[in-house]
């Protein structure tokens, strides 16, 4: 249903191999379940890859069996997070068709959102890897931070030709 690949904005991805219905739970984000405070100093300790499970345990994705540590951030994501029975589900928001990027919102808040810069491309990038509700909290205009969209690139590219 899904291979890593090559992501048009963020080294690695996930893609759809095929067809994937909207509503389809697709891939589970899996780990070692570690403590809140063990994440926080593997955090410190530069992993990227630890996910927020519940009050009292986050799940470290860092392993490369997990293959949805391969889903990027994008500010119009295809998929979203479902946490359901000590499981993290990577979901379709809609229907994806094959080759299709697998993405999600990683939902940050706005404490340290400058550390976390968005390079998705889509049209409504607000430039960080940030939950929507904050995206109006943001300081500095969306020209000032955010990366040409791909769309923006493929019209300019066609208006030369």
């Amino acid at each position: 249903m899904i291979q890593v690949g090559a992501s048009g904005w963020a080294g690695e991805g996930l893609f759809a191999a095929r067809p994937i219905a909207a509503g389809t739970r697709i891939v589970a984000y899996q780990g070692e379940r570690i403590s809140k405070e063990e994440s926080a100093r593997r955090r410190a300790a530069g992993n990227n890859y630890i996910f927020h499970l519940d009050y009292a345990a986050d799940i470290d994705g860092a392993s490369l069996e997990n293959t949805a540590r391969y889903v990027n951030h994008s500010c119009n994501p295809n998929c979203r997070v479902e946490i359901s029975e000590g499981q993290i589900w990577i979901v379709a928001d809609r229907d994806l068709e094959a080759g299709e990027e697998l993405s999600f919102n990683y939902g940050y808040d706005l404490s340290e959102y400058e550390r976390f810069p968005c390079s998705c491309g889509a049209r409504n990038c607000c430039g960080y890897m940030l939950a929507r509700e904050y995206w109006g909290n943001i300081p500095v205009s969306r020209e000032d931070y955010c990366w040409p969209s791909q769309d923006a690139t493929r019209e300019t590219a066609s208006s030369q030709e």
